[in-house]
Parts: C-alpha cells; sequence; structure tokens
C-alpha cells in the first residue's frame, strides 16, 4: 500500500497546470435493447469495481420543472456503456446491476443520482460508494469531481459538455468521451484511494471536519 498523503484542497490555478485526461476505451451509447446491450450486460456483471455517473438535461429557466435522469453512465477499465434511459427506461437487468452489493458502483454524490434512477423504476441500490463521503479519509476535503481527480490523480478533466443537451436526438462525440470520462475517473480515484494508506482528517465532536 502507498503512503501519499493527498493535499486538502487544490486552486483553479493548479488544475489547469495539470495535464488534461480522458477515457481512451472503448464508448458504447446504448438507446434500446438488443445485441450491445446484452453484450454491455455480461461484461459489466464481470466486473469487480465500475464507475457510475447519470447526466440530467439542464435547467436554464427559473421555476421550470427539472427533467429526469436522460443518461445512465457505468464504465470498466477499457469500456464505458451509455445506457439512454430517456430513451428505453431503466430496465429490469440492469437494475439486478444497480442491485448487486458484490459489484462495486463509485461516483460522486451517487445517492442523489440513484434516487434519480430510482423514479425511472423501482430497485434497491446495493454496492455503491460515494467519494464525496470517503475523501476525508485520505485526508481531502475538496468534494467535487474535477478538484478530486487532480488531488488524487493530478490530473485535469474537462467539464465543458456538463450543461449541454443530453437528451438531444444524438449524443455528440465530445458528450460521449465527457459521460464516459466522468465515471471511468470515479473508478480510477478510487482504486487510487484503496492503494494509499489513509491519513483522516481531524473531526470535532460533532463530527465535522476540523479547520486547520
Amino acid at each position: 500500500m502507498t503512503e501519499n498523503s493527498f493535499k486538502q484542497s487544490i486552486t483553479p490555478e493548479e488544475l489547469e497546470k495539470l495535464p488534461l485526461e480522458a477515457f481512451k476505451g472503448e464508448i458504447v451509447v446504448i438507446d434500446s435493447p438488443g445485441i450491445e446491450y446484452y453484450k454491455a450486460l455480461q461484461y459489466l456483471r464481470k466486473q469487480k469495481v465500475l464507475g457510475f455517473d447519470t447526466e440530467t438535461r439542464p435547467v436554464f429557466e427559473p421555476h421550470h420543472p427539472h427533467h429526469g435522469v436522460a443518461l445512465l453512465q457505468l464504465s470498466g477499465p477499457e469500456k464505458a456503456y451509455l445506457f439512454r434511459v430517456c430513451k428505453m427506461g431503466l430496465r429490469r437487468r440492469l437494475r439486478y446491476i444497480l442491485s448487486d452489493p458484490d459489484i462495486v458502483k463509485v461516483g460522486a454524490a451517487s445517492g442523489d443520482d440513484v434516487r434519480c434512477l430510482q423514479r425511472l423504476a423501482p430497485f434497491e441500490g446495493k454496492g455503491f460508494v460515494d467519494l464525496q463521503k470517503i475523501g476525508w479519509e485520505w485526508g481531502i476535503r475538496d468534494k467535487s469531481v474535477k478538484k478530486m481527480a487532480g488531488l488524487i490523480l493530478g490530473i485535469r478533466i474537462s467539464k465543458t459538455q456538463q450543461l449541454s443537451n443530453w437528451e438531444a436526438e444524438k449524443l455528440s462525440p465530445a458528450q460521449q468521451l465527457y459521460a464516459a470520462t466522468d465515471a471511468w475517473v470515479c473508478r480510477e480515484m478510487y482504486l487510487k484511494l484503496k492503494d494509499t494508506e489513509k491519513k483522516p482528517l481531524k473531526l470535532d465532536e460533532q463530527g465535522n471536519i476540523k479547520e486547520r
């Protein structure tokens, strides 16, 4: 186990100096059940750790109702699958993976994502890890995926597609790369943390992180 210690936080200026990285594996977009869907399930069921994320079409007008989840991303080491749940729903065999306690699914604010997915179809989320909730155990205070990637992996990831239309008829190559990277990087951060000795932030009597 590595004895690295991570910085508590990172500034935007420090982030900008880091190398830009993105998912380099195969990205498969799935918008209906079929051969690719079943191949995806077969691959995902074999993984012990998956990166996990969702995307929702943004709302720019005040008082406009929020959209439901448009995209579910699940990534292994060399393949990322983007399920267009706005088109195909959250199908039963896919829910099995989300309910499997033996497949670790790593995201950021993953509890919120699971609750949004449960509005599409009922399932019990098991095996989920929220990087925002465990980062303090390694001395990390920052919570955003971009900042955690900088602190844990020493890389910078692009967020330029975050507010794009995830319900578009077709996802652009830039959207696909962004979505795959967001899921993949969560998996990579988790694996790096698990291979690094814990150095927790100190907590006060109420369980809040102490200021240094």
